[in-house]
């Protein structure tokens, strides 16, 4: 008689163990789902520590006393980074004065170290930069920017390689909101790396397919390995078959660029693209519009 009963039986026992299973566990998932969102620039987060005292509270005390330090020994690099950039400016500006005032028989050797002393300059400032960005400071004076206008001030700058040509294909009317000085080297570090690379030109197109504004910095050169999609944004990253010190940037242009995107809550990635590389920056857009003269609905020009 109890046998057509064992089958209903082990059924309610199988349902209770999932039920109470799932229950027990549902406290490691939510830490598993935390832990795997946060990233270098999240470290200030933390995982859910549940009001129990059993092993899995204790797991989640220790993954947060864990990040705790990690965070203390991140926020230390960064400050001494800064501290350090910050520190150099004076002796550097004081070294290139005295450069500059050199006497006229010590001018060719005067002049060699004075561009030794500009890529100091540059690299120290560069660094400054990057860790106020990586210490997420508010951005300086934002506004409702023009990205059209932005981009075309920017990228028609003259340049080391006159041989190379910057067309500019611009959609206006195309509101941010930003930094305007930010969003400026943004746009000269990836007009400055095309034209590097470039063989004859760089096409900079600025488009707005739905709420986001689409900014693309392509060149014709040798572009970038599939395989350096992703590390061509780390810092000192050096890809090149034809860099050098002298001919090539310090490896922080794209960092820079990308932190800055990600800092007005935007993207910046490798596109593929054949010939050639394709950078897109993505931008959302304020919601306001401007109103522009009949017949001005874009910006097309060759530099």
């Amino acid at each position: 008689l109890l046998i057509p009963g064992v089958p209903a039986l082990l059924t309610v026992v199988a349902l209770f163990t999932w039920l109470a299973v799932g229950r027990v566990l549902r406290p490691v998932s939510a830490i598993r789902a935390k832990v795997a969102d946060i990233t270098a620039y999240g470290l200030h987060e933390r995982v859910p520590e549940p009001d129990t005292r059993d092993e899995i509270a204790a797991l989640a005390r220790a993954v947060n006393a864990t990040l705790d330090r990690l965070q203390t020994a991140v926020d230390a690099q960064r400050q001494f980074v800064a501290d350090a950039a910050h520190e150099l400016r004076s002796p550097l500006a004081i070294l290139r004065t005295r450069l500059e005032l050199a006497l006229p028989a010590e001018k060719p050797l005067a002049t060699a170290a004075l561009d030794d002393v500009a890529r100091l300059q540059s690299l120290s400032a560069d660094l400054l930069l990057l860790a106020r960005l990586d210490a997420g400071e508010p951005l300086s004076r934002a506004e409702e920017l023009d990205l059209a206008q932005v981009v075309a001030e920017e990228a028609v700058r003259k340049r080391p390689r006159p041989d190379v040509h910057v067309y500019l294909d611009l959609t206006p009317d195309l509101l941010v909101n930003g930094s305007a000085d930010q969003l400026r080297r943004l746009v000269a570090n990836l007009v400055d790396n095309a034209v590097r690379h470039a063989s004859t030109s760089v096409h900079v197109t600025l488009t707005s397919p739905d709420d986001h504004a689409v900014l693309d910095v392509v060149d014709d050169g040798p572009g970038i390995p599939p395989e350096h999609h992703t590390t061509v944004f780390d810092r000192f990253t050096r890809l090149d078959h034809a860099r050098t010190r002298d001919t090539g940037g310090s490896g922080l242009g794209l960092p820079i660029a990308r932190d800055i995107a990600r800092a007005h809550g935007g993207t910046l990635q490798v596109i593929p693209h054949s010939p050639g590389a394709r950078l897109r920056a993505v931008f959302p857009l304020s919601g306001r519009s401007v109103a522009y003269p009949l017949g001005d609905l874009a910006v097309r020009a060759r530099v």
